[in-house]
């Protein structure tokens, strides 16, 4: 299944991964491992007070920066916005839909991408889920006006993508996966956009998309592409921000699977994004690295060299050495809300890995006041637990299901609309 699932959604050569790498399913051959203690400075100093902490979480997002995302660049471009579509009629005339291009601008070169909004006509000011999609914002409506991604896209017969190029049978296809009328009915907005028009999904030398628009010498601490995903959602952030009917202090920032990995990076590197959801966000995301459990770093890297910075090859194969492990990651949004997500079948992703992040992640969370993780077990199949940290692991396998947004949206009423 492995192999059949990567030649549909990547490159042939990468068959040749998906035969020599044998993945450990099995949780007795997890070998023993010890966690870096998010409450200890690197120098050995425990840390006891908020104010420490704030210290001790500057220096582990460097730590972060330098060995597994890169070092992403300080914006100092120019932002436009240009309404290309709009109705006040959309999702049965209870929303506003729009289509907002985004050109970002830096010496002399010019990035568009395009956000698709959908806010709730019974707010002034709308909670916004933001997040980024895989095959192009039609493939989240019927309608005809939203315009069909012309960026580099995967191919993907399923939804109407080949010769790297999206169409129009995708269009709507996906639709009820990002829980459009639910989000709508519940008095939330969804934001999102195509993540290759911020930088293409494949190894190109870091030429294309938002990497572009620096002009810099590369070493091996310089931004991949999840960082740039993640950097560009900060972009759309900016833009939010400047919406009068957007609830700019309740903007949640979801993405599944490598993008939920991006979505975990923009909350650690941009404290705006209130909430954050991780979605089958696996290893590099959610799950513990030194479990070496499914998808583990040196495959990843192997399989993906452009989406981390160089410096984290260096652990393939050797992830008792990484100075950080993703627990740290969760710790980073304290005391912010953050919800992971697992499927029961995608043992790829490591659902227990994914559980283990967020209760090893309590102690930053209960050092500034809140609870974190409520339990000390990983729940039953399709039992969330919700406490500052929430989590779930639903029946099925890899995806971004109408299931879990139903539980982002009870956790987001939880912490939003208590209050």
């Amino acid at each position: 299944m492995r192999s059949i699932y990567l030649l549909s959604f990547f490159f042939l050569p990468l068959l040749v991964f998906s035969q020599e790498f044998e993945p450990n399913y099995d949780e007795a051959e997890v070998p023993e491992y010890h966690l870096p203690d998010p409450l200890i400075f690197d120098n050995g100093q425990a840390i006891n007070t908020a104010e420490d902490w704030e210290r001790r979480r500057l220096e582990i997002h460097d730590i972060f920066e330098r060995e597994v995302y890169g070092k992403s660049p300080h914006w100092d471009g120019e932002s436009r916005a240009e309404v290309i579509s709009s109705t006040d009629n959309a999702v049965g005339g209870m929303a506003i839909r729009k289509e907002v291009k985004l050109s970002l601008i830096r010496q002399g070169k010019q990035v568009d991408i395009y956000l698709l909004m959908y806010l709730p006509k019974s707010n002034l000011r709308s909670p916004v889920f933001l997040g980024l999609n895989f095959y192009g914002n039609h493939t989240l409506s019927e309608d005809q006006a939203i315009r069909v991604t012309d960026a580099w896209i995967r191919n993907n017969e399923t939804y109407g993508s080949s010769e790297n190029r999206a169409s129009e049978k995708g269009r709507g296809l996906r639709r009820d996966n990002w829980g459009v009328e639910e989000a709508i009915n519940r008095g939330y907005g969804i934001a999102t956009l195509y993540y290759g028009e911020l930088d293409p999904d494949f190894d190109d030398g870091f030429d294309n998309g938002v990497h572009a628009l620096y002009q810099e010498e590369r070493d091996e601490n310089s931004w991949g592409a999840v960082a740039a995903w993640a950097w560009g959602l900060s972009r759309v952030m900016d833009y939010l921000e400047t919406l009068e009917e957007v609830d700019a202090t309740k903007v949640a920032v979801l993405g599944h699977s490598r993008l939920g990995k991006a979505a975990l990076w923009a909350g650690a590197s941009d404290s705006r994004f209130a909430m954050v959801i991780s979605n089958n966000s696996g290893c590099g995301g959610a799950a513990l690295s030194r479990r070496r459990y499914g998808e583990t770093v040196g495959r990843i890297n192997r399989a993906f060299p452009h989406w981390f910075a160089k410096r984290f090859s260096h652990y393939s194969e050797n992830e008792d050495e990484l100075p950080i492990d993703q627990h740290q990651l969760i710790a980073l949004l304290a005391p912010r809300p953050v919800y992971i997500a697992s499927g029961e079948e995608d043992r790829w992703a490591d659902p227990r890995g994914e559980f283990l992040s967020g209760l090893h992640a309590n102690p930053v969370y209960q050092l500034l006041g809140k609870t974190g993780m409520p339990v000390n077990e990983q729940p039953a199949v399709d039992q969330p637990i919700m406490g500052d940290i929430g989590y779930h692991v639903r029946s099925g396998g890899h995806g971004m299901l109408p299931y879990d947004m139903h539980q982002y949206f009870n956790f987001a009423d939880k912490h939003w609309k208590s209050k």
